[in-house]
């Protein structure tokens, strides 16, 4: 394979690394998902889909530090499903099905930190419906412009923006002890653990959720080739952003619900807001929005850095158009896969809803991604026993295959609108690669030969 890090330039430390993991993974997730959680759960056994996303970020943590360890390079899982493979037919099939679904979810990705973004900010001003879709598009705009710099810059705006983030959750869980109510926290109906089919639906659903909230744990990867010492930073990395992000997630969500009842937390569309307005009052409640509003933004900014490396990989190693592999003369970023996931990303969050999009990005991503990288560790392993391994998962097997029956179970807990969405992207995308792109390689190769 291409050595597609060669251009890039390795800046990163583990400090700035892990901040740029950690405000990848916290953005406006959390703040909007919890009437969800709560919602679906219908009371505070919510808990339970926090720690079942935690146990998730987990498990799949340990096969993207072994496979990041193993090959730091730009892409992330592009490089990591052609190797675990073989570099088979199959493998390039995988990689270029990982292309083609992130040129559509990495765009709602941008979309839905954008349009979270806009739909908060309605907190503190008017807007209709049209002025939200502006302000979402400005928004992709302004970020783009703040990541056409050099990665060194970048890791330094990064660890300002983490601690941000890092404080305003401290100051967050801090506040709760003010008025913490035990009763409504930890009382629970007679009914709430009925393991039931309603149950099980419900925690599929919340779960869904909360992964959504935990996502970015892996950030780390797509800038595998930008990392330094990357064989023991990105492992160092990725548990460290999961155990961090876990523990203020577990205490923001136990400080919500002791300070108001789970019904208010369930119909709120701006539950942080209230909870500080709650305790202190309405200018508080401001303050602590407009904070929301800067870890959105700062979500944003590390989302659209990792995957603007996926592109760029795949144009790079030849399975992508050639113009995506082009890296900026001075600054050494890839410039046109950045410029092009945020131009769809600004189309995207002109189009789409919050809602839709958080389920359309997990369940696009889990067959090919999450389950097919899960299955290629297993594979790996027993196939070549004896490949370096620079960083191996505890406990192997099981890591990985906990992992697959979660993934799954959280898959099929989805309304069957977006499993079908999902199936009818990836099928597409096997159409094209075994009808235009594979016969296009095979031709190049006789002539080659």
């Amino acid at each position: 394979m291409t050595n597609i890090a060669a251009k890039l330039d390795r800046g990163l430390s583990l400090t700035q690394a892990t901040s740029i993991n950690m405000i990848d993974m916290v953005g406006i997730g959390p703040f909007v998902t919890i009437p969800f959680i709560v919602g679906a759960m219908q009371g505070p056994q919510c808990v339970l889909a926090w720690l079942l996303g935690a146990l998730l970020a987990f498990l799949d943590g340990s096969v993207w530090s072994e496979l990041g360890a193993r090959w730091p390079k730009a892409g992330g899982s592009y490089v990591f499903l052609q190797n675990i493979y073989g570099n088979s037919k199959f493998g390039k099939m995988m990689s270029f099905l990982l292309v083609w679904q992130t040129i559509i979810q990495a765009p709602l990705v941008v979309a839905s930190a954008a349009i979270g973004f806009s739909q908060y900010l309605t907190y503190l001003v008017t807007l209709t419906a049209i002025q939200q879709k502006m302000v979402s598009g400005a928004l992709v705009i302004l970020v783009t412009v703040l990541l056409y710099r050099n990665i060194r810059s970048i890791g330094k705006i990064s660890v300002l923006l983490w601690i941000i983030t890092g404080g305003t959750f401290l100051w967050l869980i801090g506040s709760g002890f003010r008025n913490f109510n035990p009763h409504w926290a930890f009382s629970y109906s007679s009914d709430a653990f009925n393991l039931t089919p309603i149950f099980f639906i419900g925690l599929g659903q919340a779960t869904l959720k909360t992964v959504y909230s935990y996502l970015g744990y892996y950030n780390v990867c797509h800038l595998g080739g930008e990392i330094k010492n990357p064989e023991k930073n990105i492992p160092r990395s990725i548990f460290i952003s999961v155990a961090g992000i876990a523990v203020l997630y577990l205490g923001m969500q136990i400080m919500i619900l002791g300070a108001m009842p789970w019904q208010k937390i369930a119909g709120s569309s701006f539950v942080i807001s209230a909870y500080f307005e709650q305790l202190y009052n309405p200018f508080v409640g401001k303050i602590a929005t407009l904070l929301i509003l800067i870890i959105a933004a700062s979500s944003l900014f590390a989302v659209m850095l990792g995957y603007s490396r996926i592109p760029y990989a795949a144009a790079t190693d030849g399975n992508f158009f050639k113009i995506f592999s082009k890296v900026h003369p001075t600054k050494q970023f890839p410039y046109v896969s950045l410029l092009f996931l945020g131009g769809i990303g600004f189309v995207f969050s002109l189009l789409f809803k919050m809602k839709e999009v958080i389920t359309a990005i997990i369940t696009m991503r889990i067959i090919v991604q999450f389950v097919g990288q899960s299955v290629g560790v297993l594979y790996w392993h027993w196939h070549k026993p004896t490949d370096e391994r620079p960083y191996k998962m505890w406990l192997f097997p099981l890591p990985a295959v906990i992992g697959i029956i979660i993934w799954l179970f959280i898959l099929f807990s989805s309304p069957w609108v977006y499993i079908a969405g999902a199936a009818g992207i990836i099928l597409l995308g096997v159409v094209v690669y075994t009808t235009v792109l594979l016969p296009q390689k095979e031709k190049q190769a006789a002539i080659v030969n």
